[in-house]
């Protein structure tokens, strides 16, 4: 590939325009897999739940910019979605909806 400098171009681009999502998915995973250990949690548990929570980052970074929040924040809430987890992302998500829905 070192033939193909425009390939290379084209790649730092892409990771320049798209770095805060990356990083927040990234950074869920890494939060994630570290509170899992330090929990006692089992490897399964770290190879399930820590890619679930980079993915949910991933998820949530792309919808920011529609809550009319900045997209350079993705990291921070990636961090808060690897801290709280799956269930307490879902439960979260299902407290907000709920109350969302009880105020139409």
């Amino acid at each position: 590939m070192p033939e193909r400098p425009d390939t290379w171009a084209w790649l730092a681009a892409w990771l320049e325009q798209h770095w805060p999502t990356l990083y927040a998915g990234l950074l869920a995973l890494i939060i994630a897999a570290l509170r899992i250990m330090y929990g006692g949690g089992t490897r399964r548990r770290i190879a399930i739940e820590a890619p679930l929570c980079g993915a949910l980052a991933l998820a949530a970074s792309h919808g920011l910019p529609l809550l009319g929040v900045s997209a350079s924040t993705a990291p921070f809430f990636g961090g808060i979605i690897g801290l709280l987890g799956v269930e307490g992302t879902r439960a979260a998500a299902r407290k907000l909806f709920i109350r969302k829905e009880a105020s139409r």
